[in-house]
């Protein structure tokens, strides 16, 4: 039985087959900003087809000059259009396109159609950090949509933070890579969610978005690190965390060495930070006598800082180990085993 659907006799093998590209974008990448590459073949091709008017870089197409047809065609249509040696362009949609492609690569493996060149050209692509853009268009339909997320504030959101900071750091003290990628995420949410949020604010001059939040981290960067981005020098991470302290008391306007400490973070990370600011700002100060447990806490805090040990993480790390012991008393097997 013949299969009328595909051609049933192979052109003439002098016959130029021609060439058929496929042309994808990004829908990261502004419209109209393509390769070098892309804007030759499209001047330079005898046909240029679409299937979507709404395509968004036909307005760049026009002004270019570039005639593009509304056209579907299937498989054996388009390798008809290539006949003699021609070259047709097409502009998938977004989802791309299936049915052709599956088309043209059943053609391909009859052997009974001389087929035309096969070519995927990007015409832009992705750089890097470009999926956070899609982060931005899901958090700003959620916050629009969503009965729950729609309702939420700064405050109602804060204990949420705390929560994803923390399992981020177990994710980072278990050494589980794919749990710390998804711990990232979480974290990640917060910041992109809470920025949002900012967005809606009563007083335009007091709302502000995720662009605003990175630009200021961007600028924040760059003026923390002139050995990187200027003529400063710095040859050790001492170097480093002084240029960082300066800055940052230039910046902040900072009159003690102990501004911009929460205090509200666990004690022994207090401690700990409290004893670095006065260590590299020259403060001498003795530390405070007194009875008890706290003080005891404070000394250690401050000698761990002192050889380079975040005392809260070494604490984390002893009562990790205690609670396996405490496990192994009874009998059961450690956590995730």
């Amino acid at each position: 039985m013949t299969d009328h659907s595909e051609p049933t006799a192979t052109p003439d093998a002098d016959e130029p087959t021609g060439r058929i590209v496929l042309l994808t974008t990004s829908h990261r990448v502004a419209p109209g900003v393509l390769s070098w590459p892309a804007w030759q073949i499209l001047h330079a091709a005898d046909r240029v087809l679409c299937a979507d008017p709404g395509h968004p870089q036909l307005p760049y197409l026009r002004e270019a000059g570039i005639e593009v047809a509304f056209e579907s065609p299937d498989a054996h249509a388009l390798v008809e259009a290539c006949a003699g040696g021609r070259t047709v362009v097409v502009l998938p949609g977004g989802e791309g396109d299936r049915r052709l492609t599956d088309g043209l690569a059943r053609l391909a493996g009859s052997g009974r159609v001389s087929m035309p060149d096969l070519e995927l050209l990007p015409g832009s692509y992705d750089l890097p950090g470009a999926r956070l853009l899609d982060l931005v268009q899901v958090m700003d339909r959620v916050r629009r949509e969503c009965p729950w997320t729609s309702r939420q504030t700064h405050r109602g959101l804060a204990k949420y933070a705390i929560e994803e900071a923390y399992e981020l750091v177990e994710a980072i003290e278990d050494g589980d890579r794919e749990e710390l990628r998804e711990e990232l995420g979480d974290v990640l949410l917060q910041v992109v969610f809470h920025a949002r949020i900012a967005e809606e604010h009563e007083d335009p001059d007091e709302a502000f978005s995720i662009d605003d939040v990175a630009g200021a981290l961007v600028t924040k960067l760059i003026h923390r690190h002139p050995h990187v981005f200027g003529d400063a020098k710095a040859e050790t991470p001492e170097d480093v965390s002084a240029h960082w302290q300066r800055t940052k008391a230039v910046e902040k306007r900072r009159e003690s060495v102990t501004d911009g400490i929460p205090v509200g973070q666990p004690g022994l990370a207090l401690a700990a930070k409290l004893a670095g600011r006065a260590r590299t700002g020259g403060v001498a100060v003795e530390l405070p006598r007194g009875e008890g447990i706290g003080y005891e806490l404070l000394e250690l805090a401050a000698r761990a800082e002192a050889a380079g040990i975040d005392p809260e993480t070494a604490l984390r790390a002893a009562a990790r180990a205690y609670r396996d012991a405490i496990r192994a008393a009874e009998g059961l097997a450690e956590p995730g085993e």
